[in-house]
């Protein structure tokens, strides 16, 4: 089965509209801040702010020039978040910026990224583990006992999963590029790939009726590709293609996170 992330991010926008215009003191508060931002980077905030206006969200952008140092960016983060209700430190930021140190600035409660989901009990799922959760819930995807296979160690998918599949009661093993053995990749029952290269999953390397939770994306020809070759989704029971996979729902999760974090209870989106 191919999963329609687009269809379960537009449920959870739904969700989160009807909150936000119930909600007694208005929409939450949104700030994002870049530095310098590239062109992936600015049309990704384009998307964040499309997505937020459907809801009924203002984001409010803050941009930081190239020149930034680590204080100028911590300074920025404790200036914005008394006046938000939610704070995104949009990634990446230049090579001469402390990157935890600016994230360890951010109020946990007011972080609807959940940069230190897996090592605070009060942050909230990280948006591409809460496409994996809702993923998940939506089509009875078991994990206790399951053996996983996380493919890279990164702060926006491999540690915030592994951390997801372990409370999950998963039997877990983490692969960099260092380790990587595809012995390994064939004895998994569900795989979550995020390290961004091309089409590297293919057909030999999986078992059949594997669960595919592809949330690397990379451009290939000019095209936008995932970790798994498309070759390999007749063989599994279930994969999230990309484009249209996780993608779409990891900013509709992050607006839930935002209106979460408010102190509102966002309905979850039905099982279908």
């Amino acid at each position: 089965m191919i999963v329609e992330g687009r269809a379960i991010a537009e449920r959870i926008l739904v969700d989160v509209a009807a909150v936000v215009a119930a909600r007694p003191s208005g929409a939450p508060r949104l700030t994002a801040i870049t530095c310098a931002p590239n062109f992936e980077t600015q049309r990704y905030l384009a998307m964040k702010k499309e997505k937020a206006a459907q809801v009924g969200i203002a984001l409010n952008v803050v941009e930081l020039p190239a020149t930034v140092t680590t204080d100028d960016v911590i300074a920025c983060v404790s200036r914005v978040a008394p006046e938000a209700d939610g704070v995104v430190v949009q990634l990446p930021l230049p090579v001469q910026v402390d990157m935890q140190a600016v994230l360890a600035t951010v109020p946990v409660e007011k972080d609807p990224d959940g940069f230190v989901f897996g090592h605070d009990p009060a942050a909230c799922l990280s948006p591409v583990v809460g496409a994996i959760d809702e993923i998940s819930k939506q089509h009875q995807v078991e994990w206790v006992g399951k053996q996983v296979v996380v493919l890279g160690e990164g702060r926006l998918v491999g540690a915030p999963a592994a951390a997801y599949a372990r409370q999950a009661g998963a039997e877990v093993t983490v692969l960099n590029k260092d380790t990587f053995d595809p012995h390994v990749l064939q004895q998994a029952d569900i795989i979550v790939s995020g390290v961004g290269k091309p089409q590297f999953i293919t057909p030999d390397m999986i078992k059949a009726g594997v669960i595919i939770f592809d949330a690397g994306t990379s451009e290939d020809g000019g095209e936008l590709v995932g970790d798994v070759h498309r070759d390999v989704y007749p063989q599994a029971a279930l994969v999230t293609p990309v484009p249209g996979g996780i993608g779409p729902i990891t900013i509709a999760y992050l607006l839930h996170n935002l209106v979460s974090l408010s102190g509102e209870k966002v309905k979850k989106a039905e099982n279908t």
